[in-house]
């Protein structure tokens, strides 16, 4: 079935999910006094990667928090405080991390659903193997119904956006052994897997990051993988090219909405060309599939192409996606 690669990438810059990034640029710009240098370590404790890290003797201590959105805590709140705690493991993974526990905050005025956020977040935490050690609960009649999780966590061998640049392999590793939820972007990959699957699958990327496999990772966010990658190369100020027919994805998935799926595990990476075949095997033996879908380079631009068709889909130059940015001065 033939996809018009032009009206694709424009519906894509125009779904509410690549909008919320861009919003990012107004707390960006207050932010941009917070790097009064450009020392890598310094940097690496600012906004721009999945966690902020900073050095302690031989390792990083890992950072993070997500906010969920207000409908989705309301609609389904087992899922929600799930997610809460996926996404930041996820996150903690993308650094070369391991987590290690979590606190929460929450509002509600509903407490049978205030129980079903708190079991999915116990839930989530025994199955990834975090401790959860304690956070802020507000429960009474007309509260908002609100909740934010952070993390904590290490890394031995830091993955970081910083590290992205041009000539490196661009690819995308994926847990295909899942399902839609509903009709929501969610790509389901940890029902019914037991806990020490789910672990063994994040420990694939810490273990490929101290053997010096990986350079650089992302954990493909709600702006899906254009939005993501967007995000991985703009620190820097890199750009790429990208295939989206080496893209892996479920048979069945149509290209537009696999392309804004958020899936419970799914990363992009940044390696050299040589490790790809040595980084591919160690994800396959963990079921999850790998492929190079395109290389990084130098031109501040993401092209896209698929079949015979080839677009430029953002210039980060003129237009900042999120606006974290700490380009290397030459």
């Amino acid at each position: 079935m033939h996809v018009d690669l032009h009206g694709l990438l424009a519906a894509l810059k125009a779904s509410p999910a690549m909008r919320s990034k861009q919003a990012i640029q107004h707390p960006a710009q207050a932010l941009a006094g917070s790097a009064p240098c450009r020392e890598r370590e310094a940097l690496y404790a600012l906004p721009g990667d999945d966690t902020a890290a900073i050095r302690c003797g031989d390792h990083y201590q890992l950072l993070a928090i997500e906010g969920m959105l207000p409908g989705f805590v309301a609609q389904a709140p087992w899922f929600a405080g799930w997610s809460s705690v996926m996404a930041n493991v996820s996150d903690i993974t993308a650094m070369g991390g391991r987590a290690t526990a979590v606190v929460n905050a929450y509002w509600h005025h509903d407490l049978q659903a205030a129980d079903s956020l708190l079991a999915g977040i116990r839930d989530a935490c025994q199955a990834y193997g975090v401790r959860l050690v304690g956070g802020h609960t507000s429960q009474a009649p007309g509260n908002p119904t609100a909740l934010a999780v952070a993390i904590t966590g290490w890394a031995r061998s830091l993955l970081s956006t910083l590290h992205v640049e041009p000539g490196q392999c661009l690819a995308m590793v994926v847990d295909l052994d899942g399902q839609w939820h509903g009709d929501a972007p969610y790509w389901k990959a940890f029902e019914g897997v037991p806990g020490e699957r789910l672990r063994a699958k994040l420990e694939v990327i810490p273990r490929l990051a101290e053997a010096g496999l990986l350079l650089a990772a992302k954990d493909i966010s709600n702006a899906g993988v254009l939005g993501t990658l967007l995000m991985l190369l703009e620190p820097t100020g890199c750009g790429a090219q990208v295939d989206l027919a080496r893209l892996p994805r479920p048979a069945d998935a149509p290209l537009e909405r696999w392309l804004q799926a958020f899936p419970s595990y799914g990363f992009l990476l940044t390696l050299r060309h040589e490790d790809l075949a040595t980084v591919q095997a160690a994800f396959s033996v963990e079921g999850l599939h790998c492929a190079a879908i395109g290389q990084v380079d130098a031109s501040a631009r993401l092209h896209v192409s698929l079949e015979q068709q080839h677009l430029q889909f953002w210039d980060l130059h003129h237009h900042p996606f999120t606006g974290f940015s700490y380009p290397k001065e030459h």
